[in-house]
C-alpha cells in the first residue's frame, strides 16, 4: 500500500468512485476553456503555453547547465552530452536548501541567494566537463510556479504557490494583487539574469520552463513515446503535448512541429473535489485561501498537515493518546509528509517507529 493511499484513508475521504467521472469531466471542461482564452470563463486551469515546440532527439552535444527552483530547495546541474551514441557522458548536481525567511523576502534577496549558490557550483567545474573557451555558459531555468510566458526565455510570474510570498515579481496584467509596485510585473528570467550579473557570473538564461515541462522533455530524451508528465512533490502539476490547432488562444500558431507542450497548472483545480473538514480548515488558515485546492489535497507540502489535523481531532474526541493531548500537536506543520511516509512503512508489531515519530514531533 502506498503512502498516498494511506494518507487518503486517514483523511476519512468520503466514497469517491461515484463522483470521479464528474470530477474528470469538470477538469476536461476547464482544460478546454483554458485553451480558448488566457482567462477562460469559469475555468480554474490556465493551460499555459510553454513555447516548447521541439523536443530532445538524443543527438544533443555539449555542456549544459540547469537550475531548478520549485520548493523548499533549489537544484543546480551540469551535464555533458555526447550525442546519440554516448548520450550522457558526465553529470553533477547539488541541492541547496532555501532558508525559510527567503520564501517571504524580496525577489532580489531570493535570486541573489540562488545566483550565489550557482556561482559556487560553477567554480567546481573540473576536467570531466568540456566548455569552449570564450563562450558564455547557457542556463536552462526550471521555474515551478505559474508564469505568463511569451517566449522560450521570458515569463511574468502570475502568482506564488507552495508557501512562497516573495515581493517584487507579480504581474499587474494578470489581475493579481501587487505586493511591490516599484518592481511589479518583472520577468523572472530578468530577475535571475540580473542576479547572475551581480555575482559576476558569465552565464545567461537561454530557456525558461516549468518543472513539469522539464520532466516531459527529460523523459522524451529516453523514450519517444512519452506524451504526458505529472509532478507529485511539494506541489502538483501536469503537462502534455498538444496540437497547435487545438489551442485557439494561440492566434498566430507558429510551430514547425505543429505541436506545443501545454502546462495545465492543475494544482488550481477545485470543481467537485470531495473535500473533508480537515481540507477546508487547512485551506482557510493557509496564506492563499480558496486557491490551489487540488494541490492542497494531494501534494507533499500539505499531506502531513492534514494528517496532523486528523490526529488532533481523534485525540480530542476519541482519546487516541489517552486523556491528555500534548500541546505540540496543536502546532501547524509539526508533522511533515516524509514523517507520514515513514510511519506508513513501519512493519513492527507494536508500531514502534510510528511511536518514535509522534513522540519526537510532540
Amino acid at each position: 500500500m502506498s503512502c498516498m493511499s494511506v494518507s487518503s484513508s486517514v483523511m476519512m475521504v468520503p466514497p469517491f468512485s461515484s463522483g470521479k467521472e464528474a470530477v474528470s469531466d469538470s477538469m476536461v471542461e476547464d482544460m478546454r476553456a483554458g485553451l480558448q482564452h488566457d482567462s477562460g470563463p469559469g475555468s480554474d486551469l490556465k493551460m499555459l503555453l510553454s513555447y516548447v515546440h521541439s523536443l530532445p532527439t538524443g543527438n544533443e552535444k555539449g555542456l549544459y547547465y540547469a537550475l531548478d527552483l520549485g520548493g523548499t530547495n533549489f537544484r543546480v546541474l551540469r551535464v555533458q552530452l555526447g550525442g546519440n551514441e554516448d548520450r550522457v557522458i558526465n553529470t553533477e548536481f547539488e541541492q541547496v536548501d532555501i532558508p525559510p525567511h527567503l520564501v517571504l523576502s524580496s525577489s532580489m534577496e531570493l535570486f541573489d541567494f540562488i545566483a550565489l549558490g550557482l556561482a559556487k557550483f560553477v567554480e567546481k567545474e573540473d576536467g570531466r566537463f568540456h566548455f569552449p573557451v570564450g563562450s558564455t555558459r547557457e542556463l536552462g531555468f526550471t521555474f515551478s510556479f505559474p508564469v505568463n510566458q511569451t517566449s522560450i526565455d521570458s515569463g511574468i510570474l502570475i502568482k506564488w504557490t507552495k508557501g512562497f510570498a516573495v515581493t517584487g515579481t507579480i504581474s499587474p496584467h494578470i489581475g493579481m494583487k501587487m505586493s511591490n509596485s516599484s518592481h511589479a510585473g518583472k520577468d523572472v528570467v530578468a530577475c535571475l539574469n540580473e542576479a547572475l550579473e551581480r555575482q559576476g557570473l558569465d552565464m545567461r538564461v537561454s530557456a525558461l520552463v516549468n518543472d513539469v515541462v522539464g520532466t516531459l522533455e527529460g523523459a522524451k530524451y529516453w523514450d519517444d513515446d512519452v506524451m504526458v508528465a505529472v509532478i507529485l512533490g511539494t506541489g502538483t502539476n501536469a503537462c502534455y503535448i498538444e496540437h497547435v490547432e487545438a489551442i485557439p488562444k494561440m492566434h498566430l500558431p507558429t510551430s514547425k512541429s505543429g505541436t506545443m507542450i501545454v502546462n495545465t497548472e492543475w494544482g488550481a483545480f477545485s470543481k467537485g473535489l470531495p473535500l473533508t473538514e480537515f481540507d477546508r480548515e487547512m485551506d482557510a488558515e493557509s496564506i492563499n485561501p480558496f486557491e490551489q485546492i487540488f494541490e492542497k489535497t494531494i501534494s507533499g507540502m500539505y499531506l502531513g498537515e492534514i494528517v496532523r489535523r486528523v490526529l488532533l481531532k481523534m485525540a480530542r474526541d476519541g482519546g487516541l493518546f489517552g486523556d491528555n493531548v500534548d500541546e505540540k500537536l496543536h502546532a501547524p506543520l509539526v508533522l511533515e509528509t516524509p514523517d507520514i511516509c515513514a510511519m506508513q512503512q513501519d512493519s513492527s508489531r507494536d508500531l514502534e517507529f510510528v511511536g518514535d515519530i509522534l513522540v519526537g514531533n510532540q
